[in-house]
């Protein structure tokens, strides 16, 4: 029978692509091989990166907020852009010790990075239960965000910028081709700024420099797994509910954009051998059983195939399952105990050497 659907016929090339450097257990290389030779491969998928500038960092405005000291700063990731980077630390905080920071990524949700540092603005923000950025320093931490392309102060179509010339179309998407065409990716545009803010908090005197960890849900699962493949000072991840097969999400269901993808990546991995190369780094993985946006049946497939590959890798402690009830979030489980632990920093921070 003639087929004369082309979604029909890319979803047909899709299901069956064989990853080439997917991970077969009796068949791939051991571990430390495969996981060299494939992260090599699947970093030249994200295209060339933007030109870094001194970050010129610029403190705008603080804030009291919820027993919270939360900061506004403007710093320059790369030539011809300015990022907000909002940072949210306990007002108690010792800050004559060092204590650990975490990167905070928000997902397609309105507000972009405000989403999830936490604002009391409007009843919609205040009641949100994905401000993980807010509850992760309510216990302690330090925490950042920025907003990537789209989102927040990032936004074309809001002020100051105002641009309206995306014709109702996904500024993901326009992005993407945009990004493509200068030999880059919206991924390595979006990953130079948590590179550049994760610069900055490095410099400031309470942080460790040497213990960053990062989170997000949705998309910012996404950008997650990308800046902790990518960014060597990351030392624990929690991807929240971005567990699936990219033939699923992306082929099928199209629930994917242009900030997720890169030329050629799904030629060389699936969804779950990406998140088993962050091996042996403590890794949470937050599923929904109610997840409306990533089926249950896929992400539990994805996590199997994460927690053979880190068995593999001598690292099957390190991988945690928050499996919750509920729907396409932030359920708070185990993200608090799980950071504690793996970035070992000790109660009240790190004294600071005074040489």
């Amino acid at each position: 029978m003639r087929n004369f659907s082309p979604r029909g016929m890319l979803l047909k090339m899709a299901q069956e692509q064989k990853p080439i450097c997917s991970f077969v257990p009796g068949v791939s290389k051991k571990f430390p091989e495969w996981k060299k030779e494939s992260k090599e491969l699947v970093l030249k998928t994200l295209g060339d990166f933007p030109k870094r500038v001194p970050l010129d960092a610029e403190l705008v405005v603080e804030w009291e907020h919820d027993g919270l000291l939360k900061q506004k700063w403007l710093i320059n990731p790369c030539e011809h852009l300015s990022l907000a980077l909002q940072i949210n630390r306990p007002l108690n905080m010792d800050t004559g010790k060092r204590h650990p920071a975490i990167l905070c990524w928000h997902g397609h949700g309105k507000g972009g990075k405000e989403w999830v540092m936490g604002s009391d603005a409007t009843a919609e923000f205040d009641s949100n239960k994905n401000k993980y950025g807010h509850e992760m320093a309510k216990h302690g931490f330090v925490t950042y965000a920025v907003d990537w392309m789209g989102f927040g102060d990032l936004n074309d179509t809001a002020k100051p910028n105002w641009v309206n010339i995306g014709g109702g179309r996904d500024w993901c998407n326009l992005y993407y081709l945009n990004a493509t065409m200068l030999g880059m990716t919206s991924l390595s545009i979006n990953l130079s700024f948590g590179f550049a803010a994760t610069d900055f908090l490095s410099t400031l005197p309470y942080v460790a420099p040497d213990n960053f960890g990062v989170m997000g849900l949705s998309g910012g699962g996404t950008m997650t797994l990308w800046t902790a493949f990518c960014d060597p000072r990351m030392k624990a991840a929690e991807i929240i509910c971005y567990s699936e097969l990219w033939k699923n999400i992306g082929f099928r269901d199209f629930n994917y954009c242009g900030m997720q993808v890169a030329p050629g990546l799904y030629k060389l991995v699936e969804l779950p051998d990406l998140q088993g190369l962050l091996a042996p780094m403590p890794l949470l993985i937050d599923i929904g059983v109610k997840d409306s946006c990533f089926n249950v049946e896929g992400a539990m497939q994805c996590f199997k195939k994460v927690s053979e590959i880190y068995r593999h890798a001598g690292a099957e402690s390190e991988l945690v399952l928050d499996l919750h009830r509920g729907e396409h979030g932030w359920a708070a489980n185990k993200s608090f105990e799980f950071f504690k632990t793996k970035l070992q920093v000790p109660e009240g921070g790190i004294p600071i050497s005074r040489g």
